[in-house]
């Protein structure tokens, strides 16, 4: 970082900041801190597969998909960058966070799975508009949903399977976890039993 983090910054001096900086950040509790770089193909993979086909089944509607460098204001001080998010809202062209996102998705890795699975899931569930929350398992067919019901409580649970479809009345569409893992192979799973 160009400048030290020895006080809270604000969502403004942050954003400014982040326009002459090479690198991307996060803000986390007032301080910048510095992304992940250099995703495995994988990871990448599945960010455009998700893009694509949000891309493809939302046009015509108010609601467009964002990458990574696109961001969402969650708790106070606090903005994170998922790898795909869904903003409903009327998006600003010149504006540097989503006006109202409505569903997010990180695709886990080794060095941010568990900050993706319990802090920044935490943060995410803090946002209103939100309604949808997807952690997307690249070694395997499997995505955890995290879906807010009527009364604002979050529901969870594991969609496992190139069979499976995540419908997503909140958006109008649905997601097939076939169309998200096109093109990715999986690493072998380690057999629990082994044959003689």
């Amino acid at each position: 970082m160009s400048e030290p983090a020895h006080r809270r910054w604000s969502v403004q001096e942050f954003f400014a900041w982040q326009e002459r900086q090479d690198e991307r950040y996060e803000l986390v509790g007032g301080v910048p801190v510095r992304m992940m770089a250099g995703a495995r193909n994988v990871h990448d993979d599945i960010v455009v597969n998700l893009v694509a086909e949000f891309c493809a089944r939302l046009r015509g509607t108010p609601c467009r998909p964002f990458t990574g460098d696109g961001s969402v204001a969650t708790l106070p001080g606090q903005i994170s960058r998922p790898d795909l998010g869904i903003d409903c809202g009327a998006r600003d062209p010149n504006g540097l966070t989503a006006a109202e996102p409505r569903l997010v998705a990180e695709v886990l890795s080794p060095s941010t799975r568990d900050f993706d699975a319990f802090d920044e899931l935490e943060e995410y569930k803090a946002v209103a508009s939100l309604m949808v929350i997807l952690l997307v398992e690249p070694n395997a067919p499997e995505i955890a949903l995290w879906r807010r019901d009527t009364d604002g409580a979050w529901q969870h649970r594991l969609v496992a399977g190139l069979d499976q479809t995540i419908e997503l009345p909140e958006l109008g569409t649905r997601l097939a976890l076939a169309d998200v893992y096109d093109g990715v192979v999986f690493p072998p799973r380690p057999r629990l039993v082994s044959g003689t």
